[in-house]
């Protein structure tokens, strides 16, 4: 067995005796130790079957030494893919994670080329999302919105809440392509038009001095459907954070205290991606790394509809129920492209 599975058996075994030792459960040294040890739990049990096969396969190997058997160089032969895949999970298991990734996620969504096409696609492209989050069991507002002449969302920006949110929805970001039939269309012909999508975690951890000089905090009366309240009070928030020039509105709650909270959790997540792209010496505004112009050559995904396909290209997969995948079944997608990125990261290593 090789020698870094073997120091991670070792560390088990000597976390699970310390732990033994413990009589003070609210102790850090307790939460701590225990918290590696649950990280370590799967990665040990793939470890003991690993060397269980391997064992197999040795014992295997000597009795065919002896007389030629095909129903044990079948066996053989299983295990020793057996082997191969728990080698490639247990590698795969020890690869660094993102801490961010269990956190809640931001995502912007801005209308690109195709005018009021493109807007009616970003508001598709809200609901996709909605309703993947509502199928996770997540909490979704939205917090701040735009809309285009025929209900469409020029921009729209949403929070959703739950645990893991931000790993699995970061594969989103990039420039979505819509090609169908717009209803502006008399003529019946295929359109192709784009929206953008950011995604930001948003973290819980921040800490960031923000001075009250350094923020204009503007009221005003929200727009746009939402109930009686809706352009009677001036509930809605928007805030300047005037260094850097960020501006967030949210419109989301009745109370002009609610949203203003809000506001501040985004300004928040925007304020810590900056700075870390500052640090990292990318001094570029975090969409347009993301999106880059926002041309529809520069897309990450097509939803084609006379073709009833979707194609992500990072990935060249293919599904064909995009009715489904535009009513939120995006685990395929998403599935496929975190498993892509563990490979990537995994030949990396």
């Amino acid at each position: 067995m090789k020698e870094r599975y073997l120091k991670i058996l070792e560390r088990f075994n000597a976390l699970e005796e310390r732990l033994s030792q413990i009589t003070d459960f609210s102790s850090e040294e307790f939460k701590e130790l225990l918290e590696e040890y649950r990280s370590l739990k799967d990665k040990v049990q793939l470890i003991k079957e690993l060397s269980k096969v391997e064992e197999d396969i040795s014992a295997l190997e000597e009795l065919l030494k002896e007389s030629s058997d095909p129903e044990l160089e079948l066996e053989l032969e299983r295990l020793r893919e057996r082997a191969e895949k728990l080698d490639e999970e247990i590698r795969m298991s020890l690869i660094p994670r993102d801490p961010r990734d269990v956190g809640n996620a931001i995502i912007e969504i801005r209308a690109g080329v195709g005018g009021e096409e493109a807007a009616l696609f970003a508001k598709d492209l809200a609901r996709m999302y909605i309703r993947y989050a509502e199928r996770k069991g997540w909490k979704v507002s939205i917090i701040d919105f735009t809309e285009s002449d025929m209900g469409g969302y020029k921009e729209v920006v949403l929070l959703i809440e739950g645990r893991g949110a931000y790993g699995l929805l970061k594969f989103e970001a990039g420039v979505h392509r819509v090609q169908r039939v717009p209803i502006t269309e008399s003529s019946g012909r295929i359109h192709t038009s784009a929206a953008s999508v950011v995604v930001l975690p948003e973290y819980e951890d921040v800490k960031l001095e923000i001075k009250d000089e350094d923020l204009r905090i503007e009221t005003f009366r929200a727009g746009g459907a939402g109930g009686q309240h809706v352009n009677k009070t001036e509930s809605a928030v928007r805030i300047t954070h005037i260094p850097t020039g960020i501006v967030v509105t949210c419109q989301d709650e009745r109370s002009q205290h609610q949203n203003r909270e809000k506001a501040m959790r985004i300004l928040m997540a925007r304020l810590r991606e900056y700075y870390e792209k500052q640090k990292e010496g990318e001094i570029k505004n975090l969409r347009r790394i993301y999106i880059g112009s926002g041309d529809r050559s520069e897309k990450i995904r097509t939803y084609n509809f006379p073709q009833n396909r979707v194609t992500d290209h990072r990935i060249n997969f293919t599904v064909y129920n995009l009715e489904n995948v535009m009513d939120g079944e995006l685990d395929e997608i998403i599935n496929a492209l975190v498993s892509a990125d563990l490979k990537a990261r995994l030949e990396k290593a």
